[in-house]
Formats: structure tokens, sequence, C-alpha cells
């Protein structure tokens, strides 16, 4: 069975940084596609990055020059670097890939979620 683990989140001040990751792990043939999204209350999720096997990576207008997103596709790990964090970035941050596990068709997974607060 194919899981996306996150990990990283946490509460920091406004300005600071923080680094997510998530792996992906089970009998995983292929990975296209991997990103992050987020959910803040009252909205609905969001792109916040996403990055090809290849390395082409797209942003949200709004993060962009502050998130760096990176994957490891030996490890099938897939990373946001935030930085200059602001309140408005408070929000649930969701892994998704595009992948194709070995006995079942390619699918869209995704992790459990991991809290993101910026606050003071």
């Amino acid at each position: 069975q194919v899981q996306l683990v996150e990990s990283g989140g946490g509460l920091v001040q406004p300005g600071g940084s923080l680094r997510l990751s998530c792996a992906a792990s089970g009998s995983i043939f292929s990975i296209n596609a991997m990103g992050w999204y987020r959910q803040a209350p009252g909205k609905q999720r969001e792109l916040v990055a996403a990055i090809t096997s290849g390395g082409s990576t797209n942003y949200a207008d709004s993060v962009k020059g502050r998130f760096t997103i990176s994957r490891d596709n030996a490890k099938n790990t897939v990373y946001l670097q935030m930085n200059s964090l602001k309140p408005e970035d408070t929000a649930v941050y969701y892994c998704n890939a595009d992948l194709k596990p070995a006995l079942i068709r390619r699918g869209d997974y995704w992790g459990q979620g991991t809290q993101v607060t910026v606050s003071s």
C-alpha cells in the first residue's frame, strides 16, 4: 500500500523558516509530479508548489521567492523549504504525488497533512 508521510510542520514566528518533507513509501513503480498544497480555515485547498520528475517547478504567486520545492528521486521524497514566513502562510500543508504503484493503475495520492502556524 502506498503512503505519503509528511513531517516538519510546526509553530514559527513571522520571518522564520521551516522545511517540510514528504516521503512516499510502498510498492511504487514510478512517480511523476510531486507537490505541496495548503488549506487554511474556511478556504479552499490551493497549490503551493509542484515539481516534475525532471525537476521543473511551478509556484503560487504568493510564495515565489520565499519557498523552494525540491525532490530526491532516489528516496521518493519531496521537500518544501519555506523562508520569510508570513501569518497568511498559516495552513495545513498536504503533500501530493502522481504516481504509479507496482500492481495498480496510476493515481493521485495525498499525505495526511501537517500544520504550519506562523505567529508571534
